[in-house]
């Protein structure tokens, strides 16, 4: 058996980093300007660029370049709305950073609305020395949330797999990286293939499949300290783990009865409790937000859809969700559960898609050939998910006000993306 692990506790040997691109923007953003922030700190152009990238992709921000300022006002009482009206503006950010020397850096800054002539928001934000990226990111989630009335994405983290290819074979790499790419750190290497990272409700654990034991196992390992688990020992294959929304449960896929079955596992006592029982496949299991409900993939109908089993009823029977096409597979809930986000096949092309419960059709969302393993962000705004464009692999996400952005890897093949949930 071959293996090598490398955790979060080494520095990294090999450098994948996802580069961001904002391939397209929303189409009516709110128009905003960020007035360059004061400041003495090195950072301050960093701060600036850092959230400018995050608002724009979002999806609902334009930000208007700073050569476009027609003025730099250092403070609220200093704006004149005509003028920023003028520019379509909607919201004018001004800030302050101070280099507080071992205490790190602090952020203030100030939202004004320039349509309804007052000041919507004045906050404080403290960064860890050394991490500029972080506070940034900060600043990013509280202008998102204020303006949208939606909370910010910008300091989540999302997890891939990175498929080293070289005259030796196949290299593994599971990365953890900040939700814009930035900050990778290596979590597992292998050179067997890992496949399935989900992340714990409260984003400080992962589980994932790994097939270094030469069957495919699922494990769960801590995220700060590299420290890792058999979730099950048996000689059979385990795959497509999924957290309940309190933590205490996965979901999985097991072989065995012979066939590929969705198994509740008690991660406590380690008790199994089986949840469906057919001749066909099933696997690739999804919680709903509130854990009374399972999402699956099943071959039951003669094709690839999705299931739902209410766990709330005994002995229920489970419901088909998606009826068009002949390929629907891989799905998850929004967080608010209005709907589900899926891989969906149409005129062979696979295709994101989304459904809303109160509707009879699908909503394709992505339009490469071969999309797959989506991920929804915890606000449920933005999808992740793999593509592959002239033999690459990559990570590319939509939001659903229409704006659209990838993250290309300056090495290997990207795939499998899992998006974490809120970390502050």
């Amino acid at each position: 058996m071959k293996k090598l692990l490398i955790f979060l506790l080494i520095p990294n040997l090999i450098f994948a980093e996802l580069l961001l691109e904002i391939t397209k923007g929303s189409d009516n953003p709110y128009r905003v300007a960020i007035v360059p922030f004061e400041g003495s700190s090195n950072g301050v152009n960093n701060i600036i660029k850092i959230v400018k990238d995050d608002l724009m992709r979002s999806g609902e921000f334009f930000v208007l370049d700073e050569d476009m300022l027609l003025s730099s006002p250092e403070a609220i009482e200093d704006i004149n709305p005509a003028e920023w009206k003028l520019l379509k503006i909607d919201f004018v950010i001004i800030g302050k950073v101070v280099d507080e020397n071992s205490s790190g850096l602090k952020a203030t800054y100030e939202i004004y609305d320039v349509n309804r002539r007052s000041k919507v928001r004045s906050s404080t934000v403290y960064g860890i020395p050394g991490k500029i990226r972080q506070l940034s990111h900060y600043i990013s989630d509280g202008i998102y949330e204020n303006i949208t009335g939606i909370k910010g994405i910008a300091t989540t983290k999302i997890l891939y797999v990175n498929e080293l290819i070289d005259g030796f074979g196949s290299t593994y790499i599971l990365y953890v990286a900040d939700s814009d790419g930035a900050n990778e750190q290596i979590l597992l290497k292998s050179n067997e293939p890992i496949i399935s990272p989900a992340w714990s409700p409260d984003s400080k654990k992962i589980a994932y499949v790994s097939f270094e034991t030469g069957m495919a196992k699922v494990y769960i390992q801590d995220i700060s300290t590299g420290d890792r688990d058999l979730v099950l020992v048996n000689d059979h294959q385990i795959s497509s783990p999924a957290w309940s929304p309190d933590g205490k449960l996965l979901s999985l896929t097991l072989y065995q009865d012979g066939n590929a079955e969705i198994y509740i596992l008690n991660l406590k006592n380690k008790n199994l409790t089986r949840l469906t029982k057919h001749y066909s496949i099933d696997t690739e299991s999804s919680w709903s937000p509130k854990g009374t409900k399972i999402l699956f993939t099943s071959g039951r109908s003669g094709s690839p859809q999705l299931y739902e089993i209410d766990l709330t009823k005994f002995n229920t029977k489970p419901k088909r969700i998606t009826f068009e096409g002949n390929y629907n597979a891989k799905g998850s809930y929004l967080p608010n559960n209005e709907g589900v986000i899926f891989v969906h096949r149409s005129s062979q092309q696979f295709q994101i898609a989304l459904k809303y419960f109160d509707e009879n059709f699908i909503r394709p969302l992505t339009e490469s050939k071969m999309d797959e393993s989506p991920s929804v962000s915890p606000n449920g705004n933005v999808i992740v998910y793999a593509i592959t464009d002239d033999k690459l692999g990559m990570i590319a996400g939509v939001t659903l006000s229409g704006a659209t952005f990838i993250l290309p890897a300056t090495n290997g093949k990207v795939r499998e993306p899992a998006w974490s949930g809120f970390l502050r």
